[in-house]
Order: structure tokens, then C-alpha cells, then sequence
């Protein structure tokens, strides 16, 4: 190594100057091993991985084995089955088909929720006039705290108000529309029949969660410089090229965290399907996993509400795994059946004597 003296340049291999510390050595770790890492150390790191690992892992890790035994949870009984509880799982129909309707609404919601809250979010912050600053719409702010509105509702509360909306005989929506001369939606079950119930209730559920992913678009949007949107601007760029070649781009990441959370909300949908379709809807059209767990696990204590009530109930009939008879409704039905009304099926679910 050559280095530089007063007396002019040298050559050799120099020492390391001796204050300086071997990066891995026990005495370096010692001297910076004080009180304060320690604590730090302590504090904002083992006791948070103790609090997961107690609360969080262990619970999965536990969950994990009593699925692998024949252990019902009220019972002290507990022998190991293997995968028998999975073979039993996958090889029902009716949870196969709530796994696919979960499928089904982890695609549909996302992609229209949050389209839906990316095209409001764009209008509210840069969708104003062209001329002059960048700008939203006029009155922005009022938009903003309506659509955000129905995000302060529990979800609980927004099934119930739609669970009256779409009421066949009193509901607001049938009355708007017979109004309007649309008489084929007279009394119409729009929770009861089959080609409606899925996209009924997972309207209602777009209805409730787009005021929020608008807010945190705006927020995301507001943080991009206006210079970005004037350049573009001035470089020929409308509002939709503007929107897919310079908003989404700038703000992926909110983007993607919005996709996680409301996917998950998508996979899970009780709350909303517990006020819409407690039974699972027409042929199991609503039906969600965690519906059919709590289901299998505490049973469907509730009783078949038939919300086409125009139905004549002589048009009404019990079927069952045993029977399928026309009955009168004040005859005794049996524990599991399914109420069909006319041509639709009004109502599927489990009826406890």
C-alpha cells in the first residue's frame, strides 16, 4: 500500500490504525451491546414477536391439529383421523358451491369497487375544467363526504336497510320501477330468485365500500405533483389516457393494499350475507364459506321467510331429501326443506321445527 508523508511517498503494506474495531468481533459486540439497544431491542421487537406468536401462529398451529382429529368442540374426546375431515370437507356439493361463489365475488367486487372509486377519486381531483390549474370537479368537497357516507354504516345496518329495499311487496326499488311503467317488477323477490340474489347482494356490498377506497384514492392522487397532470396536459393527454398512463402508475401501491384489503372482505361477505340471505338464497346462490362453517357448526336457527308474499299459498310446496308434497303452510315441515313458490324458488334454506 502506498501512502503519503511528509517526507514524500512510501511503500508497504500499512497496519490498520489501531482505533479501528473488528466489525464482528465478541469485544465490539460487547461495547455496543448498552442498556438503551437492549431495551429498544426488548421493547419494540420480543415482546411484539412473543405477543404474534401467542395470539396469532399458535392459534393457526392449534386450528391446524384439531382439524386432523375427530374433535366437535363441545366433547373431550379427541382422536386423530388424519385428512378424513378434508376428504369429508371437499366432497360436499353444498361447500363446494359457497367456495365458488367466494371465487366468484373475490373477482367481481375488487375489480368493480375499485374501478368505480379510481373513476370517482380521478373526477373529484383532476377531472375539473381544462383550462387553467388542475382541478376537480365544482363542489368536490360535498361529493367526497356523501360517497364516503355509506362507509360509516355498519355493515350489519346496510343489510338490513337493503334487505327492506328489495322487499317484494313494501320495497322502495319495485316501487320506483312499477312506478316508472315497468310492470314486470311487480312484487318481484329480488333476494328470492335465482338470477338476481348473487348480484344483489353483491351490489349492496359495492354500495357500501366504495365511498371509502374513493376517499384513499383521493388522498393517493393528491399526493402526485399537479406539474405531472399540467405536462401531460399540455403534452395532448385526455382524462383517460392521463388516468391509465400516469394516476395508476403513480399510485400502484394504494392500488394494490386496496386490492388485499377488499379481497379479503370479498372471501369473508357474512356480516352482509347474514342480514341479506341468512339461508343462503335461492339454491345456495349466496351462500359464502364462513356462512356454511357457522352453519354446520351451531346450526340455521332461522326460519324460512318467504319475501314473495303475493304467492298463493296453495302454489306453495315443501321439498325435502323425504318429501315433496303440496302441503298447507300450517302443516309441520320437516327440518331441512326448501319453500318454492310458483316457477322461481323464493327461498332456500334450513327450517328448524
Amino acid at each position: 500500500m502506498t501512502t503519503l508523508t511528509s517526507g514524500g511517498l512510501t511503500s508497504g503494506v500499512s497496519a490498520p490504525p489501531g482505533g479501528l474495531r473488528r466489525f464482528g468481533s465478541a469485544r465490539w459486540r460487547k461495547r455496543n451491546l448498552t442498556f438503551d439497544k437492549i431495551t429498544f431491542f426488548l421493547v419494540f421487537l420480543v415482546i411484539p414477536v412473543a405477543f404474534y406468536i401467542a395470539f396469532v401462529v399458535s392459534p393457526f398451529v392449534q386450528a391446524a391439529y384439531f382439524s386432523l382429529t375427530d374433535w366437535t368442540g363441545f366433547t373431550p374426546a379427541m382422536n386423530f383421523i388424519g385428512l378424513s375431515n378434508y376428504a369429508k370437507l371437499f366432497s360436499d356439493s353444498t361447500f363446494l358451491q359457497a367456495v365458488g361463489n367466494n371465487i366468484l365475488m373475490a373477482i367481481v367486487i375488487p375489480i368493480v369497487t375499485l374501478g368505480l372509486a379510481m373513476f370517482f377519486a380521478t373526477l373529484v381531483t383532476v377531472g375539473g375544467s381544462t383550462r387553467g390549474n388542475v382541478k376537480g370537479l365544482r363542489n368536490s368537497s360535498f361529493y367526497r363526504v356523501i360517497s364516503f357516507f355509506p362507509y360509516v354504516i355498519p355493515a350489519i345496518v346496510i343489510g338490513l336497510i337493503w334487505s327492506q329495499i328489495y322487499d317484494p311487496n313494501s320495497g322502495l326499488l319495485n316501487g320506483i320501477l312499477t312506478r316508472i311503467g315497468l310492470e314486470q317488477f311487480t312484487s318481484f323477490p329480488w333476494l328470492g330468485d335465482v338470477r338476481t340474489a348473487r348480484w344483489a347482494v353483491m351490489f349492496v356490498i359495492i354500495w357500501g365500500l366504495v365511498g371509502f377506497y374513493m376517499v384513499l384514492f383521493i388522498a393517493a392522487i393528491k399526493g402526485v405533483p399537479a406539474e405531472v397532470f399540467e405536462a401531460a396536459r399540455i403534452d395532448g393527454a385526455g382524462r383517460f389516457r392521463t388516468s391509465v398512463s400516469i394516476t395508476i402508475p403513480l399510485i400502484r401501491e394504494n392500488v394494490q393494499t386496496a386490492f388485499i384489503y377488499i379481497g379479503i372482505l370479498a372471501l369473508d361477505a357474512f356480516v352482509y350475507m347474514a342480514a341479506l340471505e341468512p339461508g343462503g338464497g335461492p339454491d345456495n346462490t349466496t351462500l359464502v364459506m364462513a356462512q356454511q362453517l357457522v352453519d354446520d357448526l351451531f346450526g340455521n336457527p332461522l326460519v324460512v321467510k318467504v319475501r314473495a308474499r303475493y304467492v298463493p299459498p296453495s302454489h306453495c310446496t315443501v321439498q325435502s331429501d323425504q318429501t315433496r308434497d303440496t302441503v298447507p303452510p300450517e302443516v309441520p315441515r320437516p327440518k331441512v326443506a326448501r319453500v318454492v313458490c310458483g316457477p322461481r324458488v323464493l327461498c332456500s334454506s334450513a327450517v328448524r321445527s
